[in-house]
């Protein structure tokens, strides 16, 4: 496996790739979760059985069977700082769960990131595979070819009546969690985001924020995946969430070319306002920071800020997060000291790529 420094960049490779409707949708995300069948799940397992589970499914990958996917990396989060783990928490190639809890937890990492399988973490495997733009479909053949790949190395836990068995109840079933991280300023802006998130709930659907379960939606960033994962099929369960997720590109893209028609010279005054803060604060907390990013990256798809790159708003995503700033200072910072240190940031970000 090779060895490479996930802190090194905050914008994770993948992420600089185009994708389809990428104004709109930043990127789309499967997760599947799978357990063992000889082992308890790993909030019921003893330390033994969790070391013996994470070896067994780290040996999958060090016998080659995963070779096709290109180069990948073995992470222990035993032997991770707090730092970092947080660092991957915020480029979301673990969740807050495995970060929290990593005494038997361990990580296979892609080379560009797009990967991300973890072990024990609510389950004893979580793969995870992220792509630009709008791609679930896509991403679906790709992930299931990898849980192919560890099917044929362990034995999963698997009933005929319920299907894959889950920590979890609400994952039985197929077990994957299909999702997309869509930017929906617009439809905030002309008070239409509660009766569509209405909507989308009323057919099985979920919304959270930028970090999942629990989040809020800062940033006018919407986190959309399906809740059901038992009695429909995985093909069932990716229709219907592409389905809406198209629904809600084409409202949001309604909504801006409105707000263009109607409102150009607020809308055009709201963002500039916002990219003067952001190229002149000299402290500026994370969810402002959140907010008048999102002004500019709506001020750059409408083509009122065409000198900004969105790969720079794309790494501010990142490297604006508590742990990332840390990491690259090289020392813990005092909340006041982050805000200062994060409009340095902004500010030396804007005034190189703009």
């Amino acid at each position: 496996m090779t060895k490479r420094n996930f802190s090194e960049q905050a914008l994770s490779p993948w992420m600089r790739s185009e994708g389809p409707d990428r104004d709109v949708v930043l990127s789309s995300r499967i997760r599947i979760a799978r357990n063992l069948r000889s082992y308890p799940f790993p909030m019921l397992a003893t330390p033994t059985q969790s070391h013996e589970a994470m070896e067994q499914l780290l040996g999958v990958a060090e016998s080659g069977r995963l070779n096709g996917l290109g180069p990948l990396e073995e992470l222990r989060l035993s032997e991770l700082t707090e730092l970092a783990k947080l660092v991957l928490v915020e480029k979301h190639l673990i969740s807050p769960a495995l970060a929290n809890d990593s005494r038997n937890g361990a990580l296979i990492l892609g080379q560009n990131e797009d990967i991300s399988i973890m072990i024990n973490e609510e389950d004893h495997l979580r793969i995870q595979c992220l792509r630009p733009g709008f791609q679930l479909r896509e991403l679906w053949d790709w992930a299931s070819k990898i849980d192919d790949i560890f099917e044929e190395g362990v034995d999963y836990a698997f009933d005929e009546k319920y299907g894959f068995l889950t920590s979890c109840p609400t994952n039985v079933g197929t077990g994957i969690r299909a999702s997309v991280m869509m930017h929906l300023p617009a439809l905030v802006l002309t008070g239409q985001i509660s009766r569509i998130l209405s909507a989308v709930t009323q057919v099985g659907l979920a919304v959270r924020g930028l970090y999942g379960e629990g989040s809020e939606a800062t940033g006018n960033l919407f986190q959309v995946s399906n809740q059901i994962t038992l009695g429909q099929s995985e093909t069932e369960i990716i229709d219907n969430l592409h389905a809406v997720a198209r629904q809600m590109i084409e409202h949001e893209k309604a909504a801006r070319a409105k707000l263009m028609a109607e409102s150009r010279p607020r809308i055009e005054d709201r963002v500039k306002r916002s990219f003067g803060i952001l190229s002149h604060a000299v402290i500026i907390d994370s969810k402002e920071a959140s907010q008048r990013l999102s002004d500019v990256r709506l001020g750059v798809h409408l083509g009122l800020l065409p000198t900004v790159d969105p790969e720079t708003l794309n790494e501010l995503l990142v490297s604006t997060q508590p742990g990332f700033l840390q990491m690259t200072y090289g020392e813990s910072l005092e909340p006041e000291r982050r805000d200062m240190a994060r409009a340095e940031m902004i500010r030396s970000r804007l005034e190189t790529r703009a």
